[in-house]
């Protein structure tokens, strides 16, 4: 086997474990890995960090950036002060940091089965904003 083919396929092992580990410990926000759909849960704790998730999502061509946009500003509108500059949780949104109502929080920057659950992730939380409204 070709060195160049080894390294990714030895990290994708070691890395496996932990990976399904953060996802369960999460509330199973990932499903299992053949369904990815299971996200019925998935739901941010404050309307801040709804807001810059939309922003994260429309960044990253998750979500349609107008649609995205439209909700998160009429987000940002109902919150109190300058919430972009202030609000821990809008900042984390836009890293792409959701945190849950339980308090645990999901990195959704990432590729290939992360990423497909961040767009997942995303269409939800924009679901979640629309009814924030």
């Amino acid at each position: 086997m070709n060195t160049r083919n080894l390294i990714p396929t030895a990290l994708a092992v070691v890395l496996l474990p932990w990976s399904l580990a953060q996802a369960a410990s999460l509330g199973d926000v990932a499903g299992s890995l053949g369904g990815l759909g299971n996200l019925s849960s998935v739901s941010s704790s404050s309307s801040g960090n709804v807001a810059g998730l939309l922003e994260y999502c429309a960044k990253n061509n998750y979500l349609n950036a107008d649609a995205a946009t439209q909700v998160k500003d009429k987000l940002l509108g109902k919150l109190p002060g300058n919430t972009t500059t202030s609000d821990s949780g809008y900042k984390d949104g836009a890293k792409g940091i959701l945190t849950g109502s339980d308090g645990k929080s999901l990195d959704l920057s990432g590729s290939g089965i992360k990423e497909k659950v961040t767009k997942q992730v995303c269409d939800k939380v924009l679901s979640q904003g629309k009814s924030l409204l």
